[in-house]
C-alpha cells in the first residue's frame, strides 16, 4: 500500500502543472480501491478510471506497453540495482514517447503525432 501511495503522490506532483483534467487509470487491484487512494485522487480533483472486471481489453494499451518494455529492455538483461533499472525504464519511456515511431500514427512518435494534431 505504501508503494502505491508513494507512486500516486509522485505522479500527482509530476502532473501538477497539467492544464487539463487528469485521469488516472488502473485495474481493479485492491491497492487502487483503498479509501486513501481514492480520497487522494478526489482531493486533487483527479478522475479515477478503472478497467471493468474481467475485461482485458480495457487495459490492453498498458499491457501492450509493458510487454514491449520487457521485450526491448528487460529480457536477457541483468540490472544490479533498483536505481539502474529505474533509470533504464525512465529512458525507455522517453524513447517510447518521443522517438519510437509507430505505423498506426503515420510513422510518427506519440509526441510527434499529438503535436501534429494541435497544429492541424
Amino acid at each position: 500500500a505504501a508503494n502505491v501511495m508513494n507512486a500516486l503522490n509522485e505522479a500527482i506532483e509530476i502532473t501538477s502543472d497539467c492544464p487539463f483534467r487528469r485521469t488516472f487509470h488502473s485495474d481493479q487491484g485492491w491497492a487502487y480501491q483503498m479509501k486513501a487512494y481514492s480520497h487522494r485522487l478526489r482531493e486533487e480533483k483527479i478522475f479515477q478510471s478503472m478497467s471493468r472486471k474481467g475485461n482485458c481489453l480495457d487495459n490492453s494499451v498498458m499491457e501492450n506497453f509493458f510487454g514491449l518494455l520487457k521485450q526491448e529492455i528487460y529480457h536477457g538483461t541483468v540490472y544490479y540495482s533498483y536505481e539502474e533499472l529505474k533509470t533504464e525504464i525512465e529512458k525507455y519511456i522517453r524513447y517510447y514517447n518521443e522517438k519510437r515511431i509507430k505505423e498506426k500514427l503515420g510513422w510518427l512518435s506519440p509526441v510527434q503525432y499529438r503535436l501534429s494534431l494541435l497544429v492541424a
